[in-house]
């Protein structure tokens, strides 16, 4: 075995506070297995904006205690040079979520913070609500969201107004995670360790709910059926019903309680194909109106209806978007609010937004831009994150989108309308919008990088057969985005592709938008457009 990656567990081991990973390093080491010691030690899990998050496993690799604690100690840092002086932290039910909260709370109560830790595993957005409710400097959230079950992970939020950052309960953003994750390379021994830490009380989530509920003027019966992707969105979901006036949801059980394995899905993520065919077939089952399907934490939400034209389907997360958008812009007051979605998502919500006088905003991927739009009224991604009420969670919160959209379809039905009517009356007012997302895999991250080395240097003339009008470097963005790395054509006929790096693997993404006066010609026109063809086209650039 290597004798410089022998002494590098060796030391580990020495300073790890879990004897079961410890435990498994020297079974690793007596083995000689160094298989598994490469992947344990192949680098720190890197903190960075969405903080951090990987598979459990023992090292400076993977989700650990040794690794959660070494994280916690660094933000302690961060918010003590700052004069922060509290946190709370919550949970979902992963693997090894109990342990990193209690890691996490000993070394936050250790460096002399004011430590309050949410009482069970709960949605993401509870945790959002309580570092506003109670004041918080600091939320930590311990989730991995939609990753498969070997995952875990750590969000930080900040509340308040930090470096002059106005954060108010979100996440954080540049330079917060460049200067904790420089607080954290600092830490490189034993933390001093407290236990005065205090627990949430429940009335804190029934606030939540309440608050949730609130946003419901007019209640009507829907026959919904709802999974929690056997994730922790069961309770605080049926309670908001409860209390919003709407009939109890019909439960998809084999996935209604928190089971870190995730047993029925492959990928517990609404959007991968067959996660949702149990609650499809409970809709069929029971006649339901509508389907509600939350990610393990219940930050997501999407919705599957029976479309006339198709059967039960799910909505794209644009088209949700557009519906939500929609019904908020026409049912709310508005003045002096503003509506924002991230580059990569659909035009329609701008166009709505400007139909009803409401300002907008375009950011960069990620609720962490979204939720620092000032006098947000309504954001959303395509990846299915919705924020319709900011001053309940800040962020996006699949609780809330919930509520909200089981009110508008119940009401839709109460008039005799078709959620697919509904859409195809959005549709009418600012054209057809249709998109798709193609992702091409590379072996070396470095490729993607190319491509658009060459794209930007050269751009072509027309892609997939249409002329291109226009390429925007969004690392030199011409509106007000902060720079990233991608680059945004237009083609005639209102064809919009942005192509840009994966955050996390080595793919470039791209995404299709087309926009048409009827559905049938912008169903058209994005098969003229060929995803085929154009996935051809980019991966020729690797040649």
């Amino acid at each position: 075995m290597d004798a410089a990656l022998k002494t590098e567990v060796q030391n580990w081991i020495a300073l790890d506070p879990d004897p079961l990973t410890a435990a498994q390093l020297q079974e690793w080491l007596n083995t000689e297995n160094e298989g598994e010691l490469k992947k344990s030690f192949s680098g720190f899990l890197e903190f960075g904006t969405a903080g951090l998050r990987g598979p459990v496993r023992p090292g400076p690799s993977g989700m650990n205690r040794a690794v959660v604690g070494r994280a916690a100690a660094g933000i302690a840092a961060y918010l003590k040079a700052r004069n922060l002086k509290s946190v709370v932290i919550g949970r979902d039910a992963r693997h090894g979520s109990l342990e990193f909260l209690e890691e996490s709370a000993e070394i936050f109560a250790g460096a002399g913070l004011e430590v309050h830790v949410m009482p069970r595993e709960l949605p993401t957005p509870v945790l959002a609500f309580a570092v506003n409710h109670l004041k918080a400097d600091c939320g930590i959230m311990v989730t991995a969201s939609h990753n498969p079950a070997a995952d875990n992970g750590y969000k930080v939020y900040l509340g308040g107004v930090v470096d002059g950052v106005s954060y108010n309960g979100s996440q954080i953003v540049s330079p917060a995670d460049a200067q904790i994750a420089l607080e954290i390379a600092k830490i490189n021994s034993p933390q001093p360790r407290g236990n005065n830490s205090s627990i949430v009380t429940e009335e804190v989530i029934h606030t939540y709910v309440s608050t949730v509920a609130s946003i419901v003027k007019s209640p009507k019966d829907l026959k919904v059926v709802y999974t929690a992707m056997h994730g922790v969105g069961t309770k605080t979901l049926t309670h908001a019903f409860l209390k919003s006036g709407f009939q109890t949801p019909i439960l998809v059980t084999e996935q209604s309680e928190p089971d870190p394995d995730f047993p029925t899905v492959a990928f517990p993520n609404p959007e991968e194909p067959g996660a949702i065919d149990l609650a499809l077939e409970y809709a069929k089952n029971f006649d339901a109106d509508l389907v509600i399907a939350n990610d393990p934490d219940a930050d997501r939400c999407a919705i599957a209806a029976n479309d006339p034209t198709y059967g039960w389907r799910m909505l794209r997360g644009d088209e949700l978007g557009a519906v939500l958008g929609y019904y908020i812009a026409t049912t709310q007051e508005n003045a002096g609010k503003s509506f924002a979605n991230s580059i990569v998502s659909s035009s329609a919500l701008g166009k709505i937004a400007k139909k009803y006088g409401i300002d907008f905003a375009e950011t960069l991927t990620g609720f962490k831009y979204i939720t620092k739009i000032t006098n947000l009224s309504f954001g959303y991604e395509e990846a299915i994150g919705y924020c319709v009420d900011p001053r309940t969670a800040n962020d996006k919160d699949g609780i809330s989108a919930a509520v909200k959209i089981t009110e508008c379809v119940a009401n839709l039905k109460s008039n005799g309308i078709d959620l697919f009517d509904y859409l195809d009356q959005i549709w009418n007012e600012i054209g057809y919008h249709r998109t798709e997302q193609i992702s091409i895999r590379v072996s070396d991250v470095k490729q993607t990088q190319n491509i658009l080395e060459r794209i930007r240097n050269n751009p072509p003339m027309q892609v997939a057969g249409l002329e291109v009008l226009k390429v925007e470097d969004l690392l030199k963005p011409a509106t007000g985005l902060l720079p990233t790395n991608g680059l945004r054509l237009w083609l005639d006929e209102e064809v919009r592709i942005i192509i840009r790096p994966s955050g996390t693997e080595p793919k470039l993404k791209c995404y299709i938008e087309v926009v048409r006066p009827t559905g049938s010609s912008s169903d058209k026109a994005l098969a003229d457009l060929s995803i085929t063809s154009l996935k051809s086209e980019l991966m020729g650039l690797l040649q």
